[in-house]
């Protein structure tokens, strides 16, 4: 009777004890789940998992129903290696479990043993199963021409998949399967240029049978690889000046290599600035720059009445405006010739910079030459200076680092007298012009000497034949002075892209400037020495 009596109670413990299979931590169990507990009669079958399924917070497994049985122990392990424990019960009714107590991409193992008031029954299959990973998420994403790079953040998981597709495309391509559980980018290269693409990556987990759990998809994010840096800015960006030279956005050292316009507000020199034009001087002709020169006091200069000074304007922000488009660098020329002294108009001046700056003053390919060529009795020190401080300060305002150009006196030959005397400015450098025909040997040992010195010069305006523009062209000497400019590091602006009657004109008379061909069928002797000298150094 007393047996009788415990039995009873056990199975009222036992049904008591157990749960359904969504409670993790069940009260104990009225018979052992030892596995090591035997009985005398044994008549509870094993059941067979047959199934599970996963998420990132729970395993739910699917066993074959026993007959006889009151409920069924669940027990895990994380690994082949590792030891298995109980971790939970299963009512009779039931033949699943859902497991909460898991770590999202951590693959486990399960085995399930029926019970009832008289027996543990045997062991089921060994399922080996792994819990999804958390969704990644692309945190960074860069393009270049043709790669795309893609960073996001590692889960717990065995790897990742990175997906892509073109802008317009409706599909997804997987180009990638890491087996890398702490790579957290992927560089996809072969891509075409100037190109929309999306990309996506997941996570996947895999258990100790290979079976593979995917996380959902990142977020998705696009990018547009960039266009080849065909053109000068587009290579060398925003330029400064380091030591006695103009460097571009990568420190190295740049050298200006150019063309002047003419007076723009005579006859049709203007033109020379289409876009049509700069383009060719670009592409033909290998230039990279292009100096818009605007006199000031000589028949229709900037100082000569407000209608001029408007025309003047418009003028050079349509050069400036085609330049850029163009990735071209660009030289805005206060081209002071007859007025002698630059403080004879200095507030025309400050105003004229400060409006260009502050309307440039993010354009990056913009240079600011402030007096072209002083000349007659004023010198570095008794006036250029006090008044390259004054519009250095104005255009400062509004643009903070661009390099402004500051004349010299004698026709911007004097650059000597700026030496230990230079504005306080890290981006002003001093000018040099040279006619190849005048000036020889004696202004070479100054520019030599002045670049020993350390000063940064440009050679902002150079010609092929003397200094009156006209007559002497003289291909030795140009080629002389050209060398040395190339061996230094120094960048030079040749006058001019004209069509006037003259030896310095790159164009014969008559061409059309608005539509300059490219090759030499234009061209003068000095544009076809000039033309091929860019072209080839």
């Amino acid at each position: 009777m007393k047996n009788l009596k415990e039995k009873l109670a056990a199975v009222i413990m036992a049904a008591a004890a157990v749960v359904t299979s969504y409670c993790y931590a069940p009260a104990a169990p009225a018979v052992s789940a030892d596995s090591n507990v035997t009985f005398s009669a044994v008549s509870l079958t094993s059941p067979v998992i047959s199934s599970y399924s996963a998420t990132d917070n729970a395993i739910k497994i699917n066993w074959s129903k026993v007959s006889g049985a009151s409920g069924y122990y669940v027990f895990r392990r994380n690994n082949a290696s590792s030891s298995w424990r109980w971790i939970g019960t299963s009512a009779a009714a039931n033949n699943y479990y859902v497991d909460f107590n898991i770590s999202a991409g951590t693959p486990y193992q399960y085995l399930i043993r029926a019970y009832n008031s008289s027996e543990n029954g045997p062991f089921s299959n060994v399922i080996s199963t792994t819990a999804k990973p958390k969704n990644a998420v692309i945190t960074g994403i860069t393009a270049s021409t043709n790669a795309v790079k893609v960073t996001w953040n590692t889960q717990t998981c065995a790897g990742y998949q990175v997906y892509m597709k073109k802008v317009n495309d409706a599909s997804w391509t997987r180009i990638c399967t890491t087996e890398n559980p702490n790579q957290s980018y992927f560089v996809k290269t072969g891509l075409s240029s100037g190109t929309g693409y999306y990309f996506a990556v997941r996570a996947y987990s895999r258990s100790a049978t290979r079976a593979i759990q995917f996380g959902g998809f990142s977020n998705c994010r696009g990018i547009t690889t960039s266009v080849p840096a065909t053109t000068p800015y587009q290579q060398h960006g925003k330029l400064s000046v380091s030591g006695t030279h103009i460097v571009d956005k990568n420190g190295k050292i740049f050298q200006i290599k150019g063309m002047s316009t003419h007076g723009i507000m005579w006859e049709d020199y203007r033109n020379i600035l289409s876009y049509n034009s700069q383009k060719v001087l670009r592409d033909d002709w290998k230039c990279n720059t292009t100096r818009i020169a605007m006199y000031t006091e000589e028949w229709g200069g900037y100082t000569t009445g407000s209608t001029y000074a408007a025309q003047a304007k418009a003028r050079v922000k349509a050069g400036v405006d085609n330049a850029t488009a163009l990735g071209m660098y660009v030289v805005i020329d206060w081209h002071i010739l007859n007025d002698q002294d630059p403080r004879k108009h200095q507030s025309e001046a400050i105003a004229f910079f400060s409006e260009m700056a502050s309307l440039y003053r993010n354009r990056d390919n913009v240079i600011y030459e402030i007096c072209n060529e002083p000349n007659g009795s004023v010198n570095w020190t008794t006036g250029i200076k006090s008044y390259c401080q004054a519009v250095v300060a104005a255009i400062r305002r509004y643009d903070s680092d661009a390099i402004i150009i500051c004349g010299t006196g004698t026709w911007s030959q004097d650059i000597d007298k700026v030496l230990g005397n230079r504005i306080n400015d890290k981006n002003c450098v001093y000018a040099l012009h040279f006619y190849a025909n005048t000036h020889t040997d004696y202004l070479r040992n100054r520019l030599q000497s002045c670049y020993n010195s350390g000063l940064p010069v440009l050679v902002s305006e150079f010609g092929t034949c003397d200094s009156s523009g006209n007559g002497g062209f003289n291909t030795y000497q140009s080629t002389v002075w050209l060398n040395l400019l190339d061996k230094l590091g120094l960048g030079y602006i040749n006058w001019s892209a004209a069509s006037k009657s003259e030896t310095a004109s790159a164009f014969l008379p008559g061409t059309d400037l608005r539509n300059i061909k490219a090759g030499e069928s234009q061209l003068t002797a000095s544009g076809k020495f000039v033309r091929n000298w860019y072209r080839t150094h």
